[in-house]
C-alpha cells in the first residue's frame, strides 16, 4: 500500500480528484471543513455542492469547447460526468442537473470507495510533508488562504462571484410566462421547454432598468479592490455599462415565440432554467447579483409573470480567491517551491464547474502516478483539459492572469489548408483533432 493522499477541499474538483486516485489504487483522506465550518453560499455539508447555477453548461462535444471537455471527463472516468447523467434535468442543448441529488450521489459513492477516507476538520495551513492537493476553490477559508499567500510570497488574487437567485415555480404567473428553450434547441419535447420565458415590452424593459440602477446595493469592505469575472457579472454592473446591454446579453429575445401572442416580438426576455428534477424550482439565468435582499425582491418583482414570486434562494456576492498558477505552478500543477502539493480546481485561476472539475480529474491521475513511481505527462494541447492546464501553468501572461473558461482560444490553430473555412466546421476539427489525442494520452 502506498502512503495516503491528503485533498483539502470536497468541492467539484476534490472530489474528482479522490476518485481518480482512489480508482488508480492510491488510498485518500478527503478533508473537508464543511458543515462545521460553513461559506457564505454553501447550504450543505456535501461533496461537489453546487452553489451558483445547476448548469455544465452545452453538452455538444462536436463543436463545442466545454462539450468537448465533458467528452474527454466521460472518457476519463469523471464522477462527476456519471453523476450528473445520472441527475440531469432537461435544459436545451446544456447539461443542467438536479443539484441537491447530485451532490448527495456525489457524497455517497466518495464515501462508499474503500480507499477514500474522510476528515471534517478545517486545514488551516500549508503541510509541511506528505502528498497533497489543495483544491479548496473560491472559498478558501481566510486562515488558509492567509497560509498560501505566505508560502508563495505573492499578493492574494481574487475577484468577485455572483450568485443568482431561484424561484418557486408555483409563484410564476403562466398565464404571462410560457416554456421554450432558445432556438427550439433540444432533442426531446422536453428539453425544447425547458425555460420559462417572461417577456417585457420596451417601456417595462426601460423601468425595470431604472429600478435596477437605483437599487440599494451590497457595499465592499474598505480595501477591496478586486474586480468581476466577466462570465459571472452582475446584472446591475452589466446594466451600468449601457442600458441596452442586459437586453443583448442574458435578456435578449431572439429565437423565442411568445405562446400567448405569437405575432407580437417581446423587446426583452427573462429566461429561467429548471433547477431540480420535481420542476418546483427555476433559476433566474445570468441574473447573478450585488443587491440587498429587499431591493432584489421589488425589482424583480417587476418582470412580468414574477410579479407574486416567491423566491427559494435570493442572490449574493462573494469574494473568489485564486493563484498566479503560471507563476507558482510547475507543468505538473505542483508548487514549485513545495512540489509535494499540488493545487487543482478554480483556486487554479480556472473558471467553471466542469473546468475545475477537470483540473481536479488531471491532479488525482497525476499524483496518483507520482506515488505509484511513474509520471503522467499532462494531456497534449490539442485536447481540452490539455489546452486548460498548459494555459494555467504557463501559456498565459503572468501580470495578466485571469480565470478563464475552457475555449478554442486556447488550442494551437487549425490548419485552414485542409477547406475548412466556416466556423461551424473549423470547430468541429478542433474536437475531431482533441479527441484522437486525448484517446492516444488515456491509452
Amino acid at each position: 500500500m502506498t502512503d495516503p493522499l491528503h485533498i483539502i477541499g470536497g468541492g467539484m474538483a476534490g472530489s474528482e480528484a479522490a476518485w481518480a486516485a482512489a480508482n488508480l489504487g492510491v488510498p485518500v483522506v478527503l478533508h473537508e471543513m464543511r458543515p462545521k465550518v460553513g461559506t457564505f453560499a454553501h447550504r450543505t455539508g456535501d461533496f461537489a455542492e453546487m452553489v451558483c447555477s445547476n448548469s455544465f453548461r452545452s453538452d455538444d462535444h462536436e463543436r463545442n469547447a466545454v462539450g468537448l471537455i465533458h467528452w474527454e471527463m466521460r472518457q476519463a472516468g469523471s464522477l462527476v460526468m456519471e453523476m450528473a447523467g445520472k441527475h440531469r434535468i432537461p435544459a436545451g442543448g446544456a447539461l443542467a442537473v438536479d443539484r441537491d441529488p447530485f451532490a448527495a450521489a456525489v457524497t455517497a459513492k466518495l464515501r462508499s470507495h474503500p480507499l477514500i477516507s474522510t476528515s471534517y476538520e478545517e486545514v488551516t495551513t500549508l503541510p509541511s510533508f506528505g502528498h497533497w492537493i489543495l483544491a479548496t476553490g473560491p472559498l478558501t477559508s481566510p486562515a488558509l488562504a492567509e497560509s498560501i499567500r505566505a508560502a508563495t510570497g505573492s499578493e492574494a488574487l481574487a475577484f468577485f462571484d455572483a450568485i443568482a437567485p431561484i424561484v418557486y415555480t408555483e409563484s410564476i404567473d403562466m398565464s404571462v410566462a410560457w416554456l421554450q428553450s432558445r432556438y427550439d434547441k433540444g432533442e426531446t419535447e422536453d428539453e425544447q421547454k425547458a425555460y420559462i420565458n417572461c417577456p417585457m415590452t420596451r417601456e417595462q424593459y426601460e423601468a425595470f432598468i431604472d429600478a435596477l440602477l437605483a437599487a440599494e446595493k451590497t457595499e465592499f469592505h474598505e480595501g477591496e479592490t478586486a474586480g468581476y469575472f466577466d462570465g459571472c457579472l452582475p446584472i446591475e454592473v452589466m446594466a451600468e455599462r449601457g442600458r441596452e446591454t442586459l437586453r443583448h446579453g442574458p435578456m435578449k429575445p431572439v429565437g423565442l415565440t411568445n405562446a400567448h401572442q405569437p405575432d407580437q416580438k417581446a423587446y426583452a426576455v427573462v429566461q429561467l432554467r429548471r433547477d431540480n428534477k420535481l420542476g418546483t424550482l427555476y433559476n433566474i439565468v445570468g441574473f447573478q447579483t450585488k443587491m440587498k435582499y429587499g431591493a432584489q425582491t421589488a425589482v424583480f418583482k417587476l418582470i412580468p409573470g414574477l410579479e407574486n414570486a416567491s423566491f427559494a434562494r435570493l442572490g449574493g456576492i462573494h469574494r473568489n480567491t485564486f493563484i498566479n498558477s503560471p507563476t507558482l505552478l510547475d507543468a505538473q500543477m505542483r508548487l514549485k517551491s513545495r512540489p509535494y502539493i499540488r493545487f487543482a480546481g478554480q483556486i487554479t485561476g480556472v473558471e467553471g464547474y466542469v473546468e475545475s472539475a477537470a483540473m481536479g480529474l488531471l491532479a488525482g491521475r497525476m499524483a496518483a502516478h507520482d506515488l505509484l513511481g511513474r509520471e503522467l505527462s499532462p494531456p497534449p494541447p490539442e485536447t481540452a483539459m490539455g489546452a486548460l492546464v498548459t494555459h494555467i501553468t504557463g501559456g498565459a501572461e503572468a501580470k495578466t492572469f485571469q480565470p478563464m473558461n475552457v475555449n478554442f482560444g486556447l488550442f494551437p490553430p487549425i490548419d485552414a489548408k485542409g477547406g475548412r473555412k466556416g466556423r461551424k466546421d473549423r470547430y468541429k476539427a478542433y474536437t475531431d483533432r482533441a479527441k484522437q489525442a486525448f484517446t492516444e494520452w488515456l491509452s
